[in-house]
């Protein structure tokens, strides 16, 4: 996978998402056995690099969501950036034991949802987690636009629509925390990714990309991963040298220190995503 766009592990496995793929990347966590593709929707993407960008669903966050109603073993909810109204759908993921894969991927409709959210400007979603009882969405700014925000969506009307197969609804979005996180070269570091930590606060990515909207891609200037807290102060931004493209975390409690996984972009498809990892003390 080149374009690793975000990644969870539950139970023996650990799945990767790209923004430029209609399939989920399914790799144990134990073991040399080789990872697997799982289609996530139907059809063909171009080959050619600006005509799949115009026609990709554009996956970039995928969350573990609990279990409810008729998903016991919980499931897994890859979502769309919202970017463009092609990019308004998610799929739904059934888990059943040790976190494998229990079900048909399900497409789900994101549109009302990120209809409230372009009330306050426009989608570009990057990431989700749980957080107790809502969803939190991160928007991404970018150089015209360097709105960084975390927009919490209640949980329990989503697991509702989801079980119900109907539309995540617009007023389940609550309220949204704007985040400064400063710039490289006058470009500002915007999200890409974020991963809960125990005490209520959540680790980020962040990158400096040289574009003006959602869409265009641009040079990656500097990268970052950060820390905010519970108190939503960002309590610590480490530069990252070189500064690679990451755009996906997980934050995992180990002992006395937090153990971050984080993949990359390379923004080639000839290029295959890195997986890097590394600890910092809790």
């Amino acid at each position: 996978m080149s374009a690793a766009s975000g990644l969870v592990s539950v139970g023996r496995y650990r799945y990767v998402i790209a923004d430029d793929e209609l399939h989920l990347g399914v790799f144990p966590l134990q073991g040399q056995v080789p990872g697997k593709l799982v289609r996530l929707r139907g059809g063909t993407l171009p080959l050619r690099k600006s005509d799949r960008k115009r026609r990709k669903p554009d996956f970039e966050p995928i969350v573990v969501l609990p279990p409810f109603a008729r998903f016991p073993g919980g499931a897994l909810l890859v979502l769309g950036s919202g970017s463009r109204p092609n990019r308004r759908r998610g799929v739904l993921v059934p888990l059943g034991a040790h976190g494998a894969i229990a079900g048909r991927p399900r497409v789900v409709d994101l549109s009302r949802v990120y209809g409230a959210i372009g009330k306050a400007f426009a989608p570009n979603i990057e990431a989700a987690f749980v957080a107790g009882d809502h969803l939190a969405l991160l928007q991404r700014g970018n150089r015209k636009d360097a709105t960084n925000a975390r927009i919490r969506v209640a949980l329990p009307p989503v697991l509702e629509a989801l079980a119900a197969g109907t539309p995540m609804p617009s007023a389940a979005v609550l309220d949204v925390c704007t985040f400064d996180l400063g710039s490289v070269e006058c470009v500002p570091l915007c999200f890409t990714y974020a991963s809960a930590l125990p005490d209520g606060g959540f680790a980020f990515t962040a990158v400096a990309e040289d574009t003006d909207d959602g869409y265009v891609d641009g040079g990656c200037l500097g990268s970052a991963i950060g820390v905010v807290d519970r108190t939503d102060r960002i309590a610590a931004l480490w530069r990252l040298t070189p500064p690679l493209k990451v755009e996906g975390i997980e934050a995992q409690r180990v002992g006395r220190r937090i153990l971050l996984t984080v993949v990359t972009d390379a923004d080639d498809a000839r290029r295959p995503a890195l997986l890097l990892q590394g600890s910092v003390n809790g």
